[in-house]
């Protein structure tokens, strides 16, 4: 299918414990929160980032959104800690009342000390409590400012016990490694992390919705054919269970994107998304299925049963096993081994030997493969890195370029001659197929296949020369030959070639460009396409993606 906030915990009173303040250092728990990973409610500007409160320098500062309570900062130790002692020194603008809270998953909170007569300064807090998480809740300003921290200092020691009960894999926790050699943007990981935490702040705000009622949660796609896309459902699945540990509020938009999935079913299988739903929530145009949306739907259920376990509201593990298998049944052609363009396409109509190679994606049929135990699985990676690398040769021998569709899958694929679903340019690099160097560096950067990494290298190395090293030269559409189709610029064309650029280790400054284009590029609240592309890139650039 083509292109076509973090909740705050309500109080309901201050819980009032006991308070030490200790005049000066005595604690024998070393400090624990420097250089690690931390998330906010808010910035005043990117001048003034989370990342800057435990960058051990006294010069720096975070500072929330002006005159809005309640705010918090939280950092991530990485794993269970006993914590001993925080200090807070603020900037002119601090809490006057506020709580200290420490947490195993980033979700539940425990206070460890609060107070409503905070006066500034420095406050050097003795306290007693454990946990991997450990935030500062402000909810009275003692200026008509907002919070600001110069340091944000967490003293303890390591105590086991790991992540803790609630998420598995934090974002942030880069609990899961890629391959050797991988490069990230330059610049502290804390400060990496902040930026996605930030970008995902403002795709959430601007794209997640609670419409119609009836417990579901949808991503809105107001540049679709429709308001709902199963595309988007797919983006936000990942997304969500991605970003837990960052947001406390994943695990339930995660679930009301799985009511909405369970409730929309495919009229050709059921275990599968319908593609299209209008704006009272009812499935359109056949409430047949659309591939590339299922294929990030069990990827999603397969990252939240590993994230949160399948023992709550749903069964997360058994959905994504039904979806696979679905995926199988219905959206894979059983000769060729590739993906069909959906589940309504069967034997002898006129797409059944049509592929769309924004939908390969190769780290999926990893995740599918594990999770089922099915080997056909392997025969379906094997059967799409085959015509990743058949194609990039035979028609893009100087560019590494995919076209959105390929034909003739049961003979001698090529790219198509023409329109043959949706446009004009079906056969060129074009609004499904710029989704590919993403798609396909995801593997490389994960998994570190040879297959994946050469192709990635191949699209890397043309379109940095093609660029002349500058982002903004990045166009909108090219032939495969390289030929350029449409000026401008496009978070969903330039933002997918960063991932490709991890994969080379003479790209740095290259990546570097890349990053920092995407993070001068506003979300357009009326592109749920290139946002959902862009954030996705995003966590993958800042180490973040991983493979259940």
């Amino acid at each position: 299918m083509r292109r076509r906030s973090v909740s705050l915990l309500g109080l309901a009173g201050l819980l009032a414990l006991p308070l030490t303040v200790l005049p000066q250092a005595q604690a024998a728990d070393g400090v624990v929160s420097t250089g690690k990973t931390v998330t906010a409610s808010s910035v005043e500007t990117s001048a003034f980032g989370a990342g800057l409160a435990v960058d051990g320098n006294t010069a720096t500062r975070w500072a929330s959104l002006e005159g809005v309570d309640p705010q918090w900062i939280r950092v991530d130790l990485g794993a269970n800690h006993a914590i001993s002692r925080v200090k807070l020194n603020w900037e002119d603008a601090y809490g006057k009342t506020y709580r200290i809270q420490t947490s195993a998953d980033g979700s539940n909170w425990t206070d460890v000390y609060s107070t409503t007569a905070g006066d500034g300064a420095t406050d050097d807090l003795a306290v007693s409590g454990s946990g991997r998480y450990v935030r500062m809740y402000g909810t009275g300003r003692g200026t008509a400012y907002g919070y600001s921290l110069w340091e944000f200092e967490v003293y303890g020691a390591p105590s086991g016990g790991g992540g803790g009960g609630g998420t598995a894999v934090p974002f942030g926790s880069h609990l899961k490694p890629y391959a050797a050699g991988m490069l990230k943007p330059s610049g502290s990981q804390a400060a990496i992390d902040q930026k996605v935490v930030d970008y995902y702040n403002r795709w959430k705000s601007a794209f997640v919705r609670q419409n119609c009622g009836n417990g579901w949660y949808q991503i809105i796609s107001p540049d679709a054919d429709h308001p709902y896309v199963a595309e988007a459902q797919g983006y936000g699945m990942v997304v969500t269970a991605t970003m837990a540990g960052a947001d406390p509020d994943a695990k339930k938009i995660f679930d009301g994107l799985v009511k909405w999935k369970i409730d929309h079913p495919s009229s050709v299988n059921p275990n599968l998304l319908a593609a299209e739903q209008d704006t009272a929530c009812r499935s359109v145009n056949g409430g047949d299925g659309a591939t590339d949306g299922d294929m990030d739907v069990a990827y999603g259920l397969l990252l939240a049963d590993k994230q949160w376990g399948s023992a709550g509201t749903y069964n997360y593990k058994d959905l994504a096993l039904k979806h696979i298998a679905a995926i199988k049944k219905d959206e894979l052609n059983p000769t060729t081994k590739l993906l069909k363009l959906g589940d309504w396409s069967s034997s002898g109509d006129q797409y059944y030997w049509i592929s769309r190679t924004s939908d390969w994606m190769v780290d999926h049929f990893r995740a599918f493969r594990t999770a089922s135990g099915d080997t056909t699985w392997d025969a379906v990676r094997t059967a799409h890195q085959t015509q990743i690398s058949r194609l990039q040769s035979t028609y893009a021998s100087g560019t590494g370029l995919l076209p959105d569709f390929v034909v003739d899958t049961n003979t001698t694929p090529k790219p198509a001659p023409g329109q043959v679903l949706e446009d004009p340019n079906d056969g060129a690099y074009w609004w499904n197929a710029c989704r590919t160097p993403w798609r396909i560096a995801d593997d490389a950067v994960t998994s570190g296949d040879a297959t994946s990494l050469a192709a990635a290298r191949k699209l890397n190395s043309w379109i940095k020369t093609k660029s002349g090293g500058d982002p903004n030269k990045i166009a909108i559409g090219y032939k495969l030959n390289g030929t350029q189709i449409s000026s401008g610029s496009e978070a969903a064309f330039f933002a997918p070639f960063a991932v490709a650029a991890m994969t080379d280790s003479g790209s740095q400054a290259w990546l570097d460009a890349l990053w920092n284009k995407m993070l001068a590029t506003t979300i357009d609240t009326s592109s749920y396409f290139s946002a959902s592309i862009q954030l996705q890139v995003m966590i993958t650039v800042s180490g973040n993606h991983w493979v259940p």
